[in-house]
């Protein structure tokens, strides 16, 4: 009989179990192993649940590198086994049989919090030490001076048995004594000290003030200053320290000695540097992520007169199709290509490459002469991206679209740089892909634009600043006005009042082009209500409302109609949605089913712009459609005499297919009576256009209405 497989809690504990072994030896700790795993249970629970947890939640790792810390785990030995421990074992017994990819990129992530929390604990530790060393070193300062008058007896005390290095020299810099700590953070015995002088220790790194304000110290000009410095041990290696430097006076208050108290920070700096490498550059592709680049770039930009840059931003081409079709480990493969080739471009002094995330790039220049030379990297990289790039027995071709932008340092910040360079890289993908674009000031205003009044469309809508203007639709016969055609507008807190073309093509891209088209619909309904209470059936008004492509997939374009006709208390003849005939060319029976049951209920449907969709007049008699509403191309010839013949014809025979069809005849854009007269001759039955009226308020359109009714 097989044995019982282990419960999540046996597999914890073993993690647990594993993790103390490998940290336990470089713990300064007195517990036992055991009791260590103990202390280590809780914080391999906490790392189980962020792995396993719907959203992710750095916090949790953050904590966990914290707990290190606070379990005496300081030495970077201890987070180094410990993060491997991770790696290796976290996904193997915390899993629970999950996605093994997304669980190691999350047990990935949780590594970089902990060491994050770990470098941030440790960091606020050694702020407290450093406290406590000032505080023992003004205390020693007292200490020792007392010593040397009083009691050498009680200075040996605290002078060896200090944690920290301790030294004293005199005036002219000649050491005179150094504690153990301090022979054992160089590596020398004390013999080796008495033959220094202070001066000797200078360093390639050494901060322009710090001898300054070593000299101004044995001047007595200062009691005391700290620094960070970093000194060369007897065998080359280096020494970074926290060194504080005081000045010791005789009972009569005059400069006497120097003394220096030295704290060994070489591994927290050289974990600080690992930690700030991993903060600053891609975990994928190695290259600088955002963050170092945006330094840079702001750097550049802050240069003095002179300075010019040139910056390429670089996103593949049909990137998600290969990580939907190949996998994301395939895409990851395919970045670290990509990022190799580009860092073989940007090789030049002053050029750079940085992945911003996902497959964006960016290459910067810098110099005199940046306007040229960023022409050329673009096309180096351009280049580099032709050879294919062989994944998984497949051989990938890549594409890219690049957005240039070139300009003086100072003129703009980094993030409008980017911007510009953004949205210039989406401009070369609309034209194609494949290609670079240079930026346009212009361009990138307009984009700006369209993004502005995109995010501000939802807002516009609940606050009300859509509007209604009315175009009559007049009878070519008589005269009379037989409905109007409903045309929305925008009255834009800034930009004043704006046309169907600047909105509409983004409430459709953003889909607010449903609830718009909704309102549109009730106000316009509402509307042919009102007529007909005002001038009775004697006077039928109808009103038309556009439908885009969007609303015609829309599943509740039926119903909606029929609620807002019956809450108005409306017949479905006097509404007519007006419907493009390129959104119909090749539409299947799915799409003209709400079309038909509008039709079917008495809604009018009218086939707008016709005769620029190209599509086969035959296909008429299959599309539910009451009224074709002929395009204006085919009729400005008309408004001068004599019209052009070959457009006379085009119209007459479209008249004529559309009567035979019953269909009947809308033309737009009449501007004259000599194009008035000629249409009603050719037989078409309603137009509407400026020589009747622009379209206007509700007001004046009842006024035209009026004046049909009793002239």
């Amino acid at each position: 009989m097989s044995a019982e497989p282990d419960g999540p809690e046996d597999r914890l504990r073993r993690f647990a179990t594993i993790w103390s072994r490998a940290v336990f030896p470089v713990t300064s700790t007195s517990l036992t192993r055991p009791e260590f795993e103990e202390l280590l249970l809780p914080l391999a629970r906490r790392l189980r649940v962020a792995l396993l947890a719907r959203a992710f939640d750095a916090e949790e790792g953050r904590a966990v590198g914290a707990a290190l810390v606070r379990v005496h785990c300081t030495d970077p030995e201890a987070l180094s086994r410990a993060l491997d421990c991770v790696e290796a074992y976290l996904v193997l017994y915390c899993g629970e049989d999950g996605p093994q990819e997304e669980l190691r990129l999350r047990s990935s992530r949780l590594q970089h919090a902990m060491a994050a929390g770990f470098a941030q604990a440790l960091r606020e530790r050694t702020l407290a030490e450093q406290e406590a060393i000032a505080r023992a070193a003004l205390q020693a300062q007292g200490v020792v001076a007392q010593a040397l008058h009083a009691s050498e007896a009680r200075f040996r005390a605290v002078f060896e048995g200090a944690a920290i290095g301790i030294g004293i020299a005199d005036l002219d810099g000649n050491v005179l004594q150094v504690n153990g700590a301090l022979q054992r953070m160089f590596g020398g015995g004390e013999g080796a000290f008495r033959a220094r002088n202070v001066k000797d220790w200078t360093h390639a790194e050494d901060a322009p003030q710090v001898w300054k304000l070593y000299d101004e110290l044995v001047r007595g000009e200062r009691e005391h200053y700290h620094v960070e410095k970093a000194f060369y041990r007897p065998d080359g290696t280096v020494l970074w320290t926290n060194l504080t430097v005081s000045l010791l006076r005789d009972a009569d208050g005059r400069p006497q000695y120097q003394l220096a108290l030295m704290e060994d920070t070489t591994e927290r700096r050289l974990l600080n540097l690992r930690l700030r490498y991993e903060a600053t550059h891609d975990a994928l592709t190695g290259l600088p992520n955002r963050t170092l680049f945006f330094e840079r770039l702001e750097k550049v930009l802050a240069a003095g007169e002179g300075q010019r840059f040139g910056l390429c931003y670089l996103d593949l081409d049909g990137f998600k199709t290969i990580n939907d079709s190949l996998g994301h480990a395939a895409g990851d493969r395919l970045l670290v290509e990509v990022a190799d080739r580009l860092q073989s471009c940007a090789t030049a002094p002053g050029e750079m490459v940085a992945r911003l995330g996902g497959d964006e790039f960016v290459a910067l220049t810098t110099g005199p002469n940046a306007r040229h030379e960023v022409d050329e990297l673009a096309a180096r990289i351009m280049n580099a991206l032709l050879a294919p790039v062989r994944i998984e027995g497949r051989e990938l071709t890549v594409r890219g679209s690049i957005g240039i932008v070139e300009g003086a340092a100072g003129e703009r910040s980094a993030a409008e740089v980017l911007r510009s360079a953004d949205i210039t890289m989406y401009r070369a993908k609309s034209a194609g892909g494949n290609r670079f674009e240079l930026a346009d000031p212009e361009a990138d205003a307009r984009a700006i634009t369209r993004h502005g009044l995109t995010t501000a469309l939802p807002a516009a809508l609940e606050r009300g600043e859509f509007f209604i203007e009315y175009q009559p639709l007049v009878h070519l016969g008589d005269g009379s006005v037989r409905g109007a055609e409903a045309l929305v507008r925008w009255l834009h807190p800034q930009h004043g009042v704006l046309g169907p073309d600047r909105f509409i093509p983004l409430a459709e891209h953003t889909g607010l082009i449903v609830p718009l088209g909704r309102w549109v619909l009730e106000q316009s309904v509402r509307q042919a209500r009102d007529w007909c209470e005002r001038y009775g059936d004697g006077a039928p008004l109808r009103i038309n409302v556009n439908l885009s492509p969007c609303q015609l997939t829309h599943p509740g374009l039926v119903q909606d109609t029929v609620d807002i006709l019956e809450r108005a208390g409306v017949t479905p003849q006097a509404l007519c949605l007006e419907v493009t005939e390129s959104a119909l060319i090749g539409a299947d029976d799915d799409l003209l089913k709400p079309l038909r049951r509008l039709a079917e209920m008495g809604v009018d449907i009218a086939l707008d712009d016709f005769g620029t969709g190209y599509s086969n007049l035959a296909n008429l008699r299959r599309l539910p459609v009451s009224v074709l509403k002929l395009d204006r191309s085919f009729t400005q010839s008309m408004q001068q005499f004599p019209a052009d013949p070959v457009d006379l014809k085009i119209v007459e025979g479209i008249v004529s297919l559309a009567h035979s069809l019953d269909l009947a005849v809308t033309v737009e854009g009449v501007e004259t009576g000599a194009q008035a007269e000629q249409l009603r001759i050719l037989g078409c039955d309603t137009a509407q256009g400026w020589y009747y009226a622009r379209p206007g308020p509700l007001e004046r359109l009842h006024q035209l209405a009026l004046v049909d009714a009793t002239g």
